[in-house]
């Protein structure tokens, strides 16, 4: 099995530390400040005493000064959840390096990160798998795949989380908006959500993601386009192909069309990155050609993804 990501980069991930803006609100002990009141080493608050509570948490200080009895009020540690929605329809095979490659790898450096960290890693990966027209053996790998990555605890958890990222396979129609509204109503509760894809689904991406950000998730976008897609070098006349439609269209597409192709582009982008600065979605868009260590270590730390 070739490495999605190397022991170098694995190292220096295992320093970082996911930065949630909203407090966690789950149920799971872990390691993350939430508004729940427990036995951790960090103070929070006093109340009143109540007949029948733990005598250990008086504050005697208190006690001493007011003549009157108060608890000691402790944050409880809660882990975070953190939800990877992983785009593998047809279009993300295209590129070199493919655009799914590129996504298995960011996947796998920040479900990496949460798992040094204790947080509950999860992976919602669209479309479903009927949809990729897979062979009865390549379709069992992918269930028992998709089955194990849904939720994927601890850090001595991370190689076979790495392994079944390894056996996915990208294939079929992306269906994006109702993958992320599905995600969003089956989350029991909302933390990290981190959406790696090209956002080129003919249907948009405008309900998924204001799905994601209603339901109260921290949202994350990572749009991953292949250096043909951003800088072609193919000229002339062309037959087009949909790699999830089939539909087929015939173009001339000369060299003093470049600029233009380019400028639309451009704008495609613009308009993706105002859309989620909009509504607070923090937004980036690389090549399927860039170094992981830099968009891991340097663009994400940047925006405060993780520190």
């Amino acid at each position: 099995m070739n490495a999605l990501i190397s022991a170098d980069l694995l190292r220096r991930l295992e320093q970082l530390q996911l930065l949630a803006v909203r407090r966690s609100k789950s149920s799971l002990k872990g390691e993350r400040r939430s508004r729940a009141r427990g036995l951790s080493v960090e103070f929070a608050d006093h109340r009143n005493y109540v007949l029948g509570d733990d005598l250990r948490y008086l504050d005697w200080n208190l006690l001493g000064r007011l003549d009157r009895l108060f608890l000691k009020l402790y944050e409880e540690e809660r882990e975070l959840p953190v939800r990877i929605f992983l785009d593998a329809s047809e279009s993300m095979s295209f590129g070199f390096p493919a655009k799914f490659d590129f996504a298995r790898q960011v996947a796998a450096g920040i479900g990496y990160v949460a798992l040094c960290g204790f947080d509950r890693v999860g992976l919602t990966i669209f479309p479903d798998a009927a949809a990729q027209r897979l062979s009865p053996a390549e379709n069992l790998t992918e269930s028992a795949a998709r089955g194990a990555l849904r939720t994927v605890r601890g850090r001595k958890s991370s190689l076979g989380y790495f392994q079944n990222l390894h056996a996915l396979h990208a294939g079929g129609a992306a269906q994006f908006n109702p993958a992320l509204k599905r995600g969003a109503m089956e989350a029991r509760q909302a933390g990290i959500a981190v959406v790696l894809s090209d956002f080129l689904d003919p249907d948009g991406y405008e309900e998924g993601l204001k799905a994601l950000v209603g339901r109260g998730f921290q949202v994350y976008a990572v749009q991953i386009l292949a250096p043909e897609e951003l800088d072609p070098s193919t000229f002339g006349d062309l037959r087009l192909v949909d790699s999830e439609t089939g539909k087929e269209q015939d173009v001339t597409f000369g060299k003093f069309r470049l600029a233009s192709y380019q400028a639309s582009v451009a704008k495609y982008v613009q308009r993706l990155r105002e859309f989620c600065k909009g509504r607070g979605i923090a937004f980036f868009s690389v090549s399927s050609s860039a170094d992981l260590g830099d968009l891991l270590l340097q663009q994400l730390r940047a925006a405060e993804v993780w520190g």
